[in-house]
């Protein structure tokens, strides 16, 4: 199971009612922030996430909406005490400018905080006990632009009701049966982990591309996603402007979910030039489990039997602006 909290959804520059990109994936406690735009640290304390542990900053390219809100995060988790090390992952160029970003914040010497700079590539960049995050590349303005991968690995459930059959003990026995080891029963018989393992089931996939120019190529890292998070700053009426400033459009982002296997997608990164309904009605005429989000959107994504369960947690406010 994956969540999502929505932190900021508005393309190049904030309006009333959205913010900055950025957003943070949560996974059994561990907390991975995808971009950092002007007026994070607001958006985790209205949030509620507060300024607690954070394993790792993700940035999808280096543009200053995407990446400005660093300076305060930075000074204000040093200050709070919240967090003495913090790891920013990115392609190059990103890293770079955080770098030169960082210089200013923290050249005074007043904040005191130890900054990892990690430079991806295209490929794995995490792997736990439950799920493994990877890079691939992407096309936007710019060089080392990338998206994300979070997948959990897959499992086999233990069948308790044939363990008992077997005369499997509660205890050690059925956590090594588990973890995928024989044990020997007392009176001698074998039990193998595949008498009391049932089939494998994949676990949950969730697809995060930031900013981009097209969607070539990308059907093989974006397949089967239960959820794909998605720019969709412009409508197709104007392609072109979307084109020349490296940029989607709604009816593109549904086609690429329609295309790859996607279960439900999501819009974000929005122009304040339209309402989010324009943005909706383009993009379900063509791929109909798509959600539009909004700053502080909080969903859960997860993994039943290979059907996707995609439940919003709560929803603080809609965008009902003017186009």
């Amino acid at each position: 199971m994956f969540e999502i909290i929505f932190l900021g959804t508005s393309a190049s520059a904030p309006s009333v009612e959205r913010g900055l990109s950025s957003a943070m994936v949560i996974h059994r406690g561990e907390r991975w922030m995808v971009d950092c735009g002007e007026g994070t640290q607001r958006q985790l304390l209205r949030s509620g996430l507060g300024f607690r542990r954070l394993n790792a900053v993700l940035l999808t390219h280096g543009h200053l909406d995407h990446i400005l809100g660093l300076g305060g995060i930075v000074s204000t988790f040093a200050r709070w005490e919240a967090v003495d090390h913090m790891r920013i992952m990115g392609g190059r160029w990103a890293v770079r400018r955080v770098r030169d970003l960082m210089n200013v914040v923290l050249r005074a010497g007043e904040v005191k905080i130890n900054l990892e700079y990690v430079e991806v590539h295209q490929g794995g960049i995490h792997a736990s006990e439950h799920y493994t995050v990877s890079a691939f590349e992407v096309v936007h303005r710019g060089p080392d632009c990338y998206g994300f991968v979070f997948e959990e690995k897959s499992r086999r459930p233990f069948l308790a009701e044939q363990a008992t059959a077997l005369g499997v003990p509660f205890g050690p026995e059925r956590k090594r049966l588990v973890a995928g080891e024989p044990v020997t029963l007392n009176d001698g018989r074998l039990i193998q982990p595949d008498d009391v393992l049932g089939p494998a089931i994949r676990g949950t996939k969730l697809v995060w591309i930031g900013d981009i120019a097209r969607t070539d190529g990308l059907h093989e890292h974006v397949a089967n996603a239960d959820a794909l998070v998605v720019e969709a700053t412009f409508l197709q009426s104007e392609q072109d402007e979307a084109t020349r400033y490296g940029h989607l459009v709604a009816a593109q982002s549904a086609a690429l979910a329609r295309d790859s296997g996607v279960a439900h997608l999501y819009l974000t990164h929005l122009s304040r030039r339209y309402h989010p309904k324009q943005i909706e009605d383009e993009a379900r005429a063509i791929f109909p489990a798509t959600t539009v989000v909004s700053d502080l959107d909080h969903y859960t994504i997860t993994q039943h039997g290979n059907e996707p369960v995609i439940a919003k947690q709560s929803d603080t406010h809609s965008d009902t602006s003017p186009p």
